[in-house]
């Protein structure tokens, strides 16, 4: 017997079709498109959920390294000195209490310069 995949393609389609609604132009609204657009935006997602680690872990650094200069130190020297005093904050809290809390980073920064001398 023969198989017609008339309903099956149809229902195949109408999922595709709404994973790419709010794609503009012929990427929203025809298959072929569509398909290729959904393809590669879940390939840009899947890299770019480790992109982000990698982009907020830099920002971090910036931060870290902007907030210990005004005392001074280096990132490195800043960090070293934290491990040497047996600190154990990372990089993500650190970065919040430069923006947050300047008092206690000035703290963390001056345990940090007596632990480097």
């Amino acid at each position: 017997m023969r198989i017609k995949r008339g309903a099956t393609r149809a229902k195949r389609h109408r999922r595709l079709l709404k994973d790419v609604s709010g794609f503009r132009g012929s990427r929203g609204k025809l298959i072929r498109p569509a398909k290729l657009a959904l393809e590669k935006s879940l390939a840009y997602a899947y890299r770019d959920r480790r992109q982000k680690k990698r982009q907020f872990h830099r920002l971090w650094i910036v931060r870290i390294n902007a907030a210990a200069r005004l005392h001074g130190l280096s990132y490195s020297r800043f960090w070293n000195g934290l491990k040497r005093a047996g600190v154990e904050l990372d990089r993500k809290i650190l970065a919040d209490l430069a923006v947050s809390d300047p008092q206690a980073f000035s703290e963390l920064a001056e345990l940090a310069k007596s632990q480097a001398a």
